[in-house]
């Protein structure tokens, strides 16, 4: 159970800076970025250039044109406010707060109506009229479009699309001009439509993942914890209730002065040394490593830190047909290999292979990843790691050997190496971290 807590915790605190986790924070970060730059990019672009006529001619055209600017750098300050919380209102985090929206929705009516004064009085081309009725909408749309479903979106920004090409033909816009307009609204919503949503699904989606993946090592540590605290129960729980009735029924005979109450008291005293030594055994062999145990717990912890996992050979004779005091001393090499794995670089694919070559057990636990300062799986042979020192004195103890180094493209590569025909009475060394 402690080991296992250090192994979820180390797999939060090695892999820091190079998980799943923090990729995916980098790419929300560019994502929101990138949509809060949108409509800015618009503004000094399509929404400034076609106004450069405005500001040649009278005070009118030129009050109009800045006013325009000002409320559409206004409506951008707020398009970006309002972005975080509506990509937390699609991913169901937290409710939108409408309110947000009011003022919003007056400054695009305020900017719709200095649009058509500007047409009106004409302080803009028809071409650039064309540009302007494109960024019109952009600043509010960009949050908007994650608020409501598609079909709601299109309705209204058709209904809004309508609306501006009546007010632009009521002061007179050519009808090329008004077709224009409204090609132009129609390619500003759905622009927005195609680079927003589909970036909001994508990142909900590896959200998701994430915590499943987080949620799924917590599962791993609660079922351990179950586990164990179950096998104490069972150790302990018969014994207890037997020490305590036989305790009772020693004072009831001692208050009568009956000597059997003596006998009583011995049984209890060897009972519970008898619970004692069952306490260690169970903590003894929950400290051992079992091959089969530790091929599975290797699995699912990789694979909960996000690397595909792959364990070939374990059902074989090299796997449960290896002798005991084989098994054990692979099980502790699965063991390390697994968490250097976690530790080291930034590993993708782990693959453990079991087979029997020239009558030895050879396991194999390679990753790929492997950075320049060192390899993605144990530290390098030489570098006097602790782990790997251990490893080496429990299996030259059963006359095995050790390799760990880079395998070349990137791969990382440690080889166990340990008779078939190693005593199986040799007693059980202390584990890596004993020592």
């Amino acid at each position: 159970m402690k080991e296992l807590d250090e192994v979820i915790g180390r797999v939060r605190g090695w892999r820091r800076g190079w998980t799943e986790r923090t990729k995916l924070q980098r790419i929300d970060l560019y994502t929101r970025l990138t949509l809060c730059a949108l409509p800015w990019v618009f503004l000094v672009t399509w929404g400034l250039l076609p106004l450069g006529k405005a500001f040649g001619q009278g005070p009118v055209p030129v009050s109009l044109a800045a006013a325009f600017l000002a409320v559409n750098a206004a409506q951008c300050v707020l398009s970006n406010r309002n972005v975080d919380p509506a990509f937390a209102h699609y991913r169901g985090a937290e409710p939108f707060p409408l309110r947000r929206l009011r003022l919003p929705a007056v400054l695009l009516a305020v900017l719709t109506g200095l649009l058509v004064a500007l047409a009106a009085v004409g302080g803009v081309e028809d071409a650039g009229l064309s540009l302007l009725v494109l960024d019109l909408p952009l600043a509010f749309v960009t949050p908007y479009v994650l608020l409501v479903p598609v079909r709601t979106y299109l309705l209204r920004c058709a209904a809004c699309a309508v609306a501006v090409v009546a007010l632009l033909a009521a002061v007179g816009v050519p009808g090329r001009t008004l077709f224009g307009s409204a090609v132009s609204l129609l390619v500003g919503t759905l622009l927005v439509l195609i680079s927003t949503r589909p970036s909001a699904w994508s990142l909900s989606v590896m959200w998701q993942a994430e915590e499943a993946r987080d949620m799924q090592a917590r599962l791993a540590v609660a079922e351990e914890r179950l586990r164990f605290g179950r096998d104490m129960h069972d150790v302990l729980g018969r014994n207890l209730a037997v020490i305590a009735l036989k305790s009772e029924l020693a004072v009831e005979l001692a208050q009568r002065g009956n000597a059997a109450a003596l006998d009583q008291m011995v049984e209890v005293q060897r009972i519970a040394r008898a619970s004692q030594q069952e306490v260690r055994d169970v903590v003894r062999g929950y400290r051992e490593a079992d091959l089969p145990t530790e091929l599975l717990g290797a699995k699912g912890v990789l694979e909960a830190a996000g690397i595909t996992c792959t364990v070939e050979g374990a059902d074989g004779p090299a796997g449960i047909g290896a002798p005991p005091a084989v098994q054990a001393a692979l099980g502790w090499v699965v063991r390390e290999a697994a968490t250097n794995v976690l530790r080291h670089g930034d590993p993708r694919v782990c693959v453990i292979r079991l087979r029997t070559v020239a009558g030895s057990v050879v396991l194999e636990v390679e990753n790929d990843g492997v950075v320049e300062n060192g390899g993605a799986g144990a530290a390098p042979a030489g570098e006097g790691g602790s782990g790997l020192a251990g490893l080496r004195e429990r299996l030259a103890a059963l006359g095995g050997s050790l390799e760990a180094g880079a395998a070349g493209d990137g791969l990382f590569r440690v080889t166990a190496t340990v008779p078939v025909t190693a005593p199986r009475n040799l007693s059980r060394s202390t584990s890596p971290e004993e020592r």
